[in-house]
Formats: structure tokens, C-alpha cells, sequence
């Protein structure tokens, strides 16, 4: 089942050729079963190497454990946290250094953007693209969260993070205990959503551009606040494929390096999902 995470798609894609010339063998993924109902969602498994007297040995040594995810996204998340805190104190958000600030910030999620590009097309995970992408991903949100804080309220991006560790665990929980139904029907809506979502995106972006001040009204009142609810609903709902991702990678004997690219959507989904819950009480701070 692919993941509406383009880091875990490409993760499928780029394996699922070299798992058909090795001769693959089919296997249900961990967590296919729900409410006693067994997903249909059987396929190869895209991690399958060519049969010899120890490939089994080699696999099983070299294959990925949820420790191994665990630790990579710790260590991701972590390098977020670190520039995000370091951003915030060193570039300032003050009449005296704000445009400085906001440059860096502008520059940091443009090469962010960019380095996330080029390890969503790599066949392998480069761990250094991907710290790289946490550092400079940090600097963005440490700038953002701190004129938020500033121009905002001055709690609010403590409530972003709270808010942001609540949805995480509730989809955590809701996915273990298989409220949700995460198969190829769930996925497909869930891409569809992104899509709607990300356009309408793209149209505010340019309705501001060429004149419409607040585009299309999503940064202010009760639509702004719709469509942030909207945002966080869609990030829990990527966060739920990319654990089923996940957990199939580990139950198909994935490699270890595929961790990297695990704590990479992880870290995407988590960022995304800290945007729209600040971008909601934001709006609920700036109407009071």
C-alpha cells in the first residue's frame, strides 16, 4: 500500500522494480487485519532479494527494527528542535533585525524545499541531505514560530507543540487500536484531500500576489480556521499511512538505511501538522 507521504511513495516505487527481477514472494504486511476483517491489500514484497544459500542470514542481520526507526527520527526531529531554538534566539524578530530574519527564514525554506526534492528522488537515503533538511527546516519554523510569538501571543507556539504531540499520540492510538482503516481505499481519499488542499493553497498564493490582499480568506476568521482544522485532520491522516508504511517496511525485512527515509516522512508529516495547528490558534489569538 502506498503512503500519500512522497518520501514513503518513492520509498515503494524505487524498490518495487527490483523486487520483481528477484524473484519476490508474497506475504500480508503487519497490521492488515482489522476489526477481524483482513485489508485486501496483498502485493509483493517490494524488499526481496535473490534467493542463495545464506540470503536469508544476510537479510534478517540488515533488516530495519522499529528501534531503528525510532532512533533515526529521534535524531531527525531533534536536529529540527535544535535549529528551530537556536533561530529563535540568534536572528531576533525586532524592528531592528527583521528583515534579516525573515531572509534567512525565506532562504531556509527554500533550500529546505530543495533538499527535500532531492532525496524524495533518490533511489537511497543520504542522511546528510536529510540533517541537513531538519537543520535548515528548524531555522524556517524558529524564525516563524518567533514572530508568531512576538506579534501574536507569547504562548502560542507552546500551544502549537502541545497541540502538535496530541494529535501524534491520538492517531498513534487510533491507529494501534485499528479505529482507523488504513488500506488503498483510506490512502486514495487521503490523496485526493492533499490534492484539493494544496491547490486551493496555490490559488490563495496567487490571489494575494496579484492584488487580492487576504486571497482567498484562509488566514483569517471562521474560513482561515476551517481550513486550518482541515490541514491538521489531513496531517493525522498522512501520519496514519506512514505508520502502516512503517510497520509493513519492518515486517518485510526492509533494509536498516531505510529507517533514514522513514524519520524523513515522519518529520515531514510532524512539521506539517505543527503549521496548521499554529496557524489555527493564530487565528483564534488574533480575533480575540
Amino acid at each position: 500500500m502506498r503512503s500519500s507521504n512522497p518520501i514513503f511513495t518513492r520509498w515503494n516505487s524505487a524498490r518495487a522494480t527490483d523486487a520483481g527481477a528477484a524473484g519476490a514472494y508474497h506475504r500480508e504486511p503487519v497490521g492488515t487485519a482489522v476489526g477481524g476483517q483482513p485489508a485486501a491489500d496483498h502485493r509483493t514484497n517490494p524488499y526481496a532479494s535473490p534467493a542463495g544459500p545464506d540470503a536469508g542470514v544476510r537479510a534478517g542481520a540488515n533488516a530495519v527494527t522499529m528501534d531503528d526507526v525510532v532512533v533515526r527520527t529521534a535524531t531527525t526531529l531533534g536536529t529540527v528542535v535544535l535549529a528551530a531554538v537556536l533561530s529563535w534566539l540568534l536572528l531576533p524578530v525586532d524592528e531592528a533585525n527583521l528583515g534579516r530574519s525573515y531572509g534567512i527564514a525565506v532562504g531556509a525554506a527554500l533550500v529546505g524545499f530543495v533538499l527535500s526534492l532531492v532525496q524524495s528522488f533518490r533511489r537511497s537515503p543520504a542522511p546528510a541531505l536529510i540533517l541537513g533538511y531538519a537543520a535548515v527546516e528548524g531555522v524556517f519554523l524558529g524564525v516563524l514560530s518567533s514572530t508568531v510569538s512576538t506579534y501574536i501571543s507569547a504562548g502560542v507556539v507552546v500551544q502549537a507543540v502541545l497541540g502538535t504531540f496530541a494529535v501524534a499520540a491520538g492517531t498513534l492510538v487510533a491507529y494501534r487500536m485499528r479505529w482507523i482503516r488504513v488500506d488503498r481505499r483510506f490512502a486514495g481519499f487521503v490523496a485526493a484531500a492533499a490534492t484539493g488542499f494544496l491547490l486551493l493553497l496555490v490559488a490563495d498564493a496567487l490571489f494575494s500576489a496579484f492584488g487580492a490582499g487576504h486571497g482567498l480568506g484562509f488566514h483569517s476568521g471562521a474560513l482561515g480556521i476551517v481550513f486550518g482544522l482541515v490541514g491538521i485532520v489531513l496531517g493525522a491522516a498522512f501520519l496514519a499511512l506512514d505508520f502502516r508504511q512503517v510497520e509493513d517496511a519492518v515486517a518485510y525485512g526492509a533494509p536498516r538505511e531505510e529507517a533514514w527515509l522513514a524519520a524523513f516522512g515522519l518529520t515531514l508529516t510532524l512539521v506539517w501538522i505543527y503549521l496548521e495547528v499554529l496557524r489555527v490558534l493564530a487565528i483564534f489569538n488574533s480575533n480575540d
